[in-house]
Parts: C-alpha cells; structure tokens; sequence
C-alpha cells in the first residue's frame, strides 16, 4: 500500500524499510544530481532552490549537524523515517507525507554522500515503493565570501497513476516541501550555532 488514512506506526516503516532494501532504484541516471550546474532530464521536472543560512565556520558546522539530523524534514505534515539515520551511501528512508488528509508512504535510498572542505550533503533516489520517481540532493555550502547556503536540487516525475491524474496540484506540494525545507534548515541551523551546548565539530 504507498497510501492510508492512518499516520504510518515507527514499526511499520521499519518493516517497510526492511522489504525494499535490496530493491532496485526506479530511475536509470542515478547520480546525475552530482553534476555541476544545472541539469536536464527529458522527461523529468528540475528544481534547483538555496537559501543563505549565514556566515563563517559556526554556520557551517551548524548547518552540517542539521544535515544529519535530518532537519530538512519539518516533521508534521512531511516526515522522514528515521532521522537517526547516518548519512551514509545505501541506507534506506522512508518519507511519509500527509496530503488531503491522507499519509502517503515513499521510500528512497541514498546515493551518494558529499564531505568536502566547503560542501556537505546526500542525494537520495526513489526506490520502488515511491510515488514519484528520481533524485534529490539536500546540501550545505560555504562559498568563497564564507556565505553558507542551503541548496535543494532535484529531478523528478510521477510515478503512481494517482499522482500523474493529479500532477499540477502535486507539484504545488513538492514546491511547498521545498519552502518548509528551506526554512526549517534555517532555523534549525540558527537554533544549532546559538546553543551553549553546541560543540561544532570541523
């Protein structure tokens, strides 16, 4: 089932995590959001959206930290299951989103990890068990100004009948994912750096 009425049980994600493990990725150009600039997918729509999270090392740090604790997802009406998991190639998520009322269940696996000097991020692909079907790269940066920046950047389509028959209303959510996103890894970030607890880790 990729939808119900019910808000999805830890368990039950667990299971479902579990049952597509070793299944396939349902796209062919797996890793294309690695490529510089913008890219094209015939085919696919493309997003590429950022946000200026701050300046300096704290930010980054920051930033990094709310990178893997999964802060891109505000958690109420767009949740990832589970946001203990470490950003490593081949873990598999599971993304609940509640539209209408209904919780639809999706999950992805990661692709690839980006840990570099100025950038750090994953880029995750929709396996089977997914309503739509690409990749999306969630990413920090620092640029040469010291400016830290989160970037979205993402190709994709539908995959399930009920989501092409309603496509233009489904983009309309994919843009509103996109704008809590960005928001949620700003404050996340902001919370993060200010904390007296905070110990930033280089």
């Amino acid at each position: 089932m990729i939808f119900q009425f019910n808000k999805p049980a830890p368990q039950q994600l667990d299971a479902l995590i579990l049952t597509q493990q070793n299944t396939p990725f349902s796209y062919l150009i797996v890793g294309k959001t690695s490529l510089q600039g913008a890219i094209e997918v015939i085919g696919y729509d493309y997003d590429d959206n950022r946000v200026l999270l701050g300046e300096g090392d704290a930010t980054f740090a920051a930033a990094k930290q709310a990178i893997r604790q999964w802060a891109m997802f505000e958690g109420h009406w767009a949740c990832i299951h589970s946001d203990k998991t470490p950003i490593e190639t081949g873990r598999v998520v599971a993304m609940t989103a509640r539209v209408l009322g209904v919780w639809w269940l999706n999950v992805a696996k990661i692709v690839y990890t980006v840990d570099e000097s100025n950038a750090f991020g994953f880029a995750y692909g929709t396996l089977t068990h997914h309503v739509e079907s690409g990749e999306e790269l969630f990413q920090v940066e620092m640029d040469a100004e010291g400016k830290v920046w989160y970037r979205i950047k993402a190709f994709s389509r539908p995959r399930f009948w009920m989501v092409r028959l309603t496509y233009p209303f489904s983009r309309v959510f994919q843009r509103h994912f996109i704008k809590d996103s960005l928001k949620n890894m700003k404050l996340v970030t902001d919370e993060l750096r200010n904390s007296a607890t905070f110990t930033p880790a280089y």
